[in-house]
């Protein structure tokens, strides 16, 4: 299957970007047509997530891996804080930190698995879209307590920038706003937009990976901070966490893509809005430091092998 994976445009483009830039390459994908592409991907996906739970009606398997997401969210940081303090040797400050990423969820890395998934005949549920919303969050709540080692979160304006953060942030406000117009506008209504929400999905997926190979090659030739032990964790916490989801996925009863992609989510670090929500929360934290994890190893190693590795699980545990 892994072999599969590297026949696909969308990893393909991925490994281009990557070489591109640890070549010191000029490519580049100009800053305001990533946004674009960004916001296109997460506005295409949460559609039609919306579209196929208003198609199949609210289910108790989305009850499930609803809760089994959120408990992963709060779970997972623990875990993370334990390897990379012991193991990783950082202080409580960075450890809080770099856990909260690996509790929460890449949206790319879901859409990424949602092309590759597809290329194989396999569909995740739906409602797995809610899902990826759900995680989002938890982990920052778990990764700041450990931080901050049980003291009392900022007062004041402090704490209503960082709820403004976690819950307004642009991924988060973008996949369910659009989730829920899916939902409402059901397969008919969505018929009108569907050709440009569908037919240039997997070109514009394939640019956007290029442009992120190209971030995490540059993000890792400038990263100063990482020890050969961070490197290793950077690749054993997805694996250990994305086992984990896929095996929680199976058990709780989902379809073999739906039990992989809870797998893929789990073992997915964020990039985007964790890094935000730190940068308030946690400003002495080292944002090179998380931030080359979780772009420049966690998502290359998952974009090129773990999406492989968690469907193979599911297959095998089907």
């Amino acid at each position: 299957m892994i072999l599969e994976t590297f026949s696909s445009p969308v990893i393909l483009f991925f490994i281009l970007g990557l070489l591109a830039g640890f070549m010191k390459s000029d490519l580049s994908i100009p800053e305001a047509l990533a946004k674009s592409m960004s916001i296109y991907l997460m506005a295409a996906i949460g559609l039609k997530g919306g579209v196929e739970v208003a198609k199949a009606g609210i289910s108790i398997e989305l009850v499930y891996a609803s809760v089994a997401g959120v408990l992963l969210g709060l779970a997972i940081p623990y875990l993370a804080f334990a390897l990379l303090k012991y193991i990783g040797k950082l202080d409580r400050t960075n450890a809080g930190a770099v856990a909260a990423h690996y509790g929460s969820v890449s949206v790319v890395t879901f859409v990424t698995a949602t092309e590759i998934l597809g290329a194989q005949a396999l569909e995740a549920a739906g409602y797995m879209v809610a899902v990826l919303a759900l995680m989002e969050t938890p982990a920052i709540i778990s990764g700041l307590m450990l931080a901050r080692g049980g003291q009392k979160p900022d007062q004041g304006g402090g704490k209503s920038k960082l709820l403004h953060e976690v819950f307004l942030n642009a991924s988060v406000v973008l996949l369910v706003g659009a989730f829920c117009i899916g939902y409402v506008a059901g397969e008919d209504k969505f018929a009108a937009v569907a050709p440009f929400f569908q037919a240039g999905f997997s070109g514009v997926l394939c640019l956007f990976l290029l442009d992120m190979g190209l971030i995490a090659a540059r993000r890792l030739s400038s990263a100063k901070l990482l020890t050969p032990a961070l490197v290793a964790l950077g690749i054993i916490l997805p694996l250990i966490n994305g086992v984990i989801g896929t095996l929680v996925g199976t058990l709780i009863g989902l379809d073999t893509a739906s039990a992989a992609m809870l797998g893929v989510l789990a073992g997915s670090a964020s990039y985007i809005a964790v890094p935000a929500a730190m940068r308030l929360a946690l400003p002495q934290a080292d944002p090179g430091l998380y931030l080359s994890m979780s772009i420049g190893i966690t998502f290359p190693f998952n974009i090129i092998f773990g999406i492989s590795i968690f469907t193979a699980l599911a297959k095998a545990l089907a």
